[in-house]
Parts: C-alpha cells; structure tokens; sequence
C-alpha cells in the first residue's frame, strides 16, 4: 500500500518556541492516522504545515506526490480540512452553506445545489436544511462543517480535533461518518488528545509530544510497548481504601493511580493478581471488583510521556 501524505523531519518554529522539531509521518493511502499528543504537542501546527497555510523551517512534505512547498496549489486541490471549531456561517442554511462551498470551488450553481442535497442527506441533515446554521447543536453543526470539507470530493482529509466539546452521542456519530469515509477510499489524517478516539478510529498511530514523535505503531502494539497489564481493585467498604491500596502498591510495577474508589497499577509479574488476592483475603480485606487487563492508550500514553493526554495549550 502506498503512502498518500510524507513527512520527513518536519521543523517549525515560532520565536522561541519550536512547535515540530523533526517529525516525520507516513499515511498510507485509504487509512486512518491518528497524530495523538497533549495541546500543545504540535499537532495543529503540523496539520497546517500539510495543509500548505504555514512553510516549514526545514524538512519537506509531499501530498500525494506533491511538495506542500511548491506546488502547495495541487495539494489543495486534494484535501479536505476540518478544524477544531465548527467554521460554518451560522446566518446562513445548512444548504447555503454548502452551496457557498461549492461555489467557491468552481462548480455551477446547479452543480453546488446537486452536491448539498447529496451531503446533507448522507450527513443526516436534509430535515435541517432549510435551518439557519447557528440554531443547529453542536453535533449537528460539526457534521455540517464535515459535510462542507467534502464538497470538493477531498482524496485526504485533514480532521484536527473534530470531536472537541460535543457530547458523547455526538461524538459517535461523528465517529460514524468517518468509517464511512475510509470505506470509500478516503485517506484521513485525525489529530486527537482522546485516547478512545485513536483507539476507535485510526489504523496507526503516532504519538507526539513537544513537537517530536515519542511512540508509533497500532494501538496494540503501543499498548504492548508498555509490558505491562493493569490491576484494578474497587473496595467492598470504601473505609478500607486506604489498605486496599497498600496491598496494591506490593504488586504493582509503577504508580498506582486512585480515581474515586477505584485503585488501578501496572503489573508485570505474571504471578501478581494471584499475589494479590492472597494478601487481599490474609489483611481479610473484602473488594467489589478485581480485574486484570491491558492498558488502555491513557495508561500508554502516561507511560510514554509522564503526563496525562489532556495538558496544555496546543501548537
């Protein structure tokens, strides 16, 4: 399979601060890539250095097959971008909206018209259509402002962050629309700092943290970098949560992590939940819950850069 978007030791500085210190991504054509980091990692700032609205201070990019540099207008022919924030005109139809888009891009009133009705019925919008944008939710004005990135029939889309502040049903939905883009043959480029997100969504995933890539690969294979699995222990009697963690803390091969009742540590010794147990009944301490499992991409991504995904302020 070949790759549909190269990048090799992208560098990009803003004063000071240098937001991508050599990152290089391969996104192979009719998948999903996740760039996952912390705000402020840079991925933003990479997006718009693949989207042609920032030069990189050195390395090079190519979208599909053409240098984001100098023939930055073929590149734009290509793509779709969808930013954080919805970028609709909220005075404007959702049908309007989409025909601004089409109109923009060159194709006829009639066309544009034609190509409105076709995404806003794929998008679940038709019955909206006549409805002024900005009395659209949330979720709805996010699938618009996807709908509008599609217009031009993008062979890449860029979707940096589009899950941002919707609610969980939205986010699904959303979520939807974007394996259905991949099933079509759309290559999509999703930067996230959900980790579910990754994990639902992308085929690989790099991991980026203070403009440098950290980790790449599956979401599995990431999660076996770690060598670890998680214990999870929830008190019987939350006076005891103190003990219990105790008992935890013998077992475990790093932090133990207390999230309400909730204990959670990483184990590596393949004995260590029966250990546990054991220790749990002698101190005759009694638990609602005891599993072991595979780290989650949070727990991976803790590992990897000593910090929660949710930090900063992005770049």
């Amino acid at each position: 399979m070949t790759n549909a978007i190269v990048a090799e030791g992208l560098v990009k500085r803003f004063g000071d601060t240098t937001a991508l210190a050599g990152v290089d991504l391969p996104v192979r054509s009719g998948t999903v890539l996740g760039l996952l980091g912390p705000n402020g990692a840079g991925k933003t700032t990479a997006v718009r250095v693949l989207a042609t609205l920032i030069r990189p201070d050195a390395g090079h990019a190519t979208v599909g097959g053409y240098d984001v540099v100098r023939q930055a207008h073929q590149v734009r022919e290509l793509i779709g971008l969808t930013g954080q924030y919805a970028s609709v005109d909220e005075t404007l139809t959702g049908t309007e909206n989409l025909i601004m888009i089409g109109r923009l891009l060159g194709l006829s009133r009639r066309d544009s018209r034609a190509r409105a009705a076709d995404l806003l019925e794929n998008f679940g919008l038709s019955d909206a259509a006549s409805r002024a944008a900005g009395k659209y939710s949330g979720g709805m004005r996010r699938r618009l402002d996807l709908a509008a990135s599609l217009v031009g029939r993008p062979a890449m889309l860029y979707l940096d962050e589009p899950t941002t502040g919707l609610d969980p049903r939205a986010r699904n939905e959303v979520w939807e629309i974007i394996r259905g883009l991949v099933t079509d043959g759309v290559t999509v480029l999703l930067t996230t700092q959900y980790l579910d997100e990754a994990d639902q969504l992308a085929d690989e995933i790099v991991v980026i943290d203070h403009g440098k890539v950290i980790a790449t690969g599956t979401a599995d294979q990431l999660k076996a970098q770690t060598g670890a699995q998680t214990v999870t222990v929830r008190p019987a009697d939350t006076a005891d949560l103190e003990k219990v963690t105790a008992a935890v803390r013998h077992v475990a091969a790093g932090a133990v992590d207390l999230r309400g009742d909730v204990i959670a540590a990483p184990v590596t010794d393949p004995g260590a939940l029966a250990q546990l147990v054991r220790r749990l009944d002698d101190a005759g301490l009694a638990v609602a819950e005891l599993s072991l499992r595979s780290p989650s991409l949070d727990e991976v991504f803790l590992t990897l850069t000593g910090h929660p995904a949710e930090e900063g302020a992005d770049a």
